[in-house]
């Protein structure tokens, strides 16, 4: 039985949203986009990221005449995690390899093409393309001219979702809290102690394929946040021979916008969430308890399932049923 319009169920209203608005809507009129020729020396690309304030790169193939890739900050931790014996040995890698070079060893025999989006598709598509990938940075190619666009993050999607938000009638789970909602990650949860060495962050990183790792002291209790992107700092002050330093010291290298690690309960809405991290600009909210001990991380990607995704899927399952 079809429903007239009026009574749809709210709970995909942001999925439709998503679904009637494009890419292209997204694309700001003018934003900074840096592409790397694969010839070009590793050490060279990552101080251009850095120089030019970016976290990823789409990658020019001047023989395929094509993208095929994206340079972003976990390549670099990659290398760090490969190549650093100690702070007496210079990372060869680093200093030496082209990207072309890098790929090659890195990749082996998996290359996979680029994943890229049109300026056509839907917004909707870029979220499953996103989340299904477990990527954080999709290039919009046009198909027509070949040309790159614009990199569409988490962040920036919700963002303009939220933009929006307070024009729509709001789904009935925007009031229910995160505890009751099951939305994030509590089991295992990987962090780190303001004396761990940089390097073994790195290795967690890449072990545990996380993107950013809780600071906790002695008491338990969250003082800091160390992310990949505060990584890129180490190509900043030209650091990165030297990674036995702690995480401390690392992150006096920060800049000074740095607003300390941003929190939240499990007794708080999801409206109240999703409006503390668009404002943050952050991509992840550490989940505390009234100690603040660290009890889970709630990221952009948990978010955007859940507001988007998961009412598709339950869309999906009653056509089905």
């Amino acid at each position: 039985m079809l429903l007239p319009a009026a009574a749809e169920p709210e709970s995909d209203i942001y999925m439709r949203f998503m679904k009637s608005h494009k890419c292209y809507d997204i694309v700001p009129t003018s934003s900074k986009l840096v592409v790397f020729d694969t010839a070009l020396q590793v050490k060279k690309a990552f101080f251009a990221l850095v120089a030019n304030g970016v976290r990823a790169a789409p990658l020019w193939d001047t023989e395929k005449q094509s993208f095929v890739g994206m340079l972003t900050i976990t390549d670099f931790i990659i290398i760090l995690h490969r190549y650093y014996k100690s702070p007496m040995v210079q990372i060869y890698e680093l200093e030496e390899h082209k990207l072309e070079t890098w790929r090659e060893v890195y990749l082996q025999a998996t290359f996979k093409p680029l994943v890229n989006i049109s300026p056509d598709a839907s917004l909707f598509d870029a979220v499953y393309t996103l989340i299904k990938n477990k990527i954080h940075r999709l290039p919009v190619i046009d198909p027509v001219t070949g040309n790159a666009l614009y990199i569409l993050t988490h962040k920036r999607i919700l963002k303009f979702l939220q933009l929006f938000m307070c024009e729509m009638p709001k789904p009935a789970f925007m009031k229910q809290t995160l505890g009751e909602l099951g939305i994030g990650s509590y089991h295992n949860i990987a962090f780190i102690h303001p004396n761990t060495p940089i390097i073994k962050a790195l290795n967690i990183f890449v072990e545990r394929r996380v993107s950013a790792l809780p600071v906790v002291d002695e008491s338990g209790k969250v003082v800091d946040i160390y992310s990949k992107f505060d990584v890129i700092n180490l190509a900043a002050e030209k650091t990165y021979n030297n990674l036995d330093i702690t995480v401390t010291q690392a992150l006096k290298h920060r800049s000074q916008y740095f607003e300390g690690v941003m929190k939240c309960h499990k007794t708080e809405t999801m409206k109240t969430i999703v409006d503390r991290i668009v404002k943050a600009e952050v991509h992840r909210l550490v989940v505390v308890d009234a100690h603040s001990s660290i009890e889970g991380i709630v990221s952009l990607s948990d978010i955007l399932q859940a507001l988007v995704l998961g009412p598709a899927d339950a869309c999906k399952e009653e056509t089905l049923g």
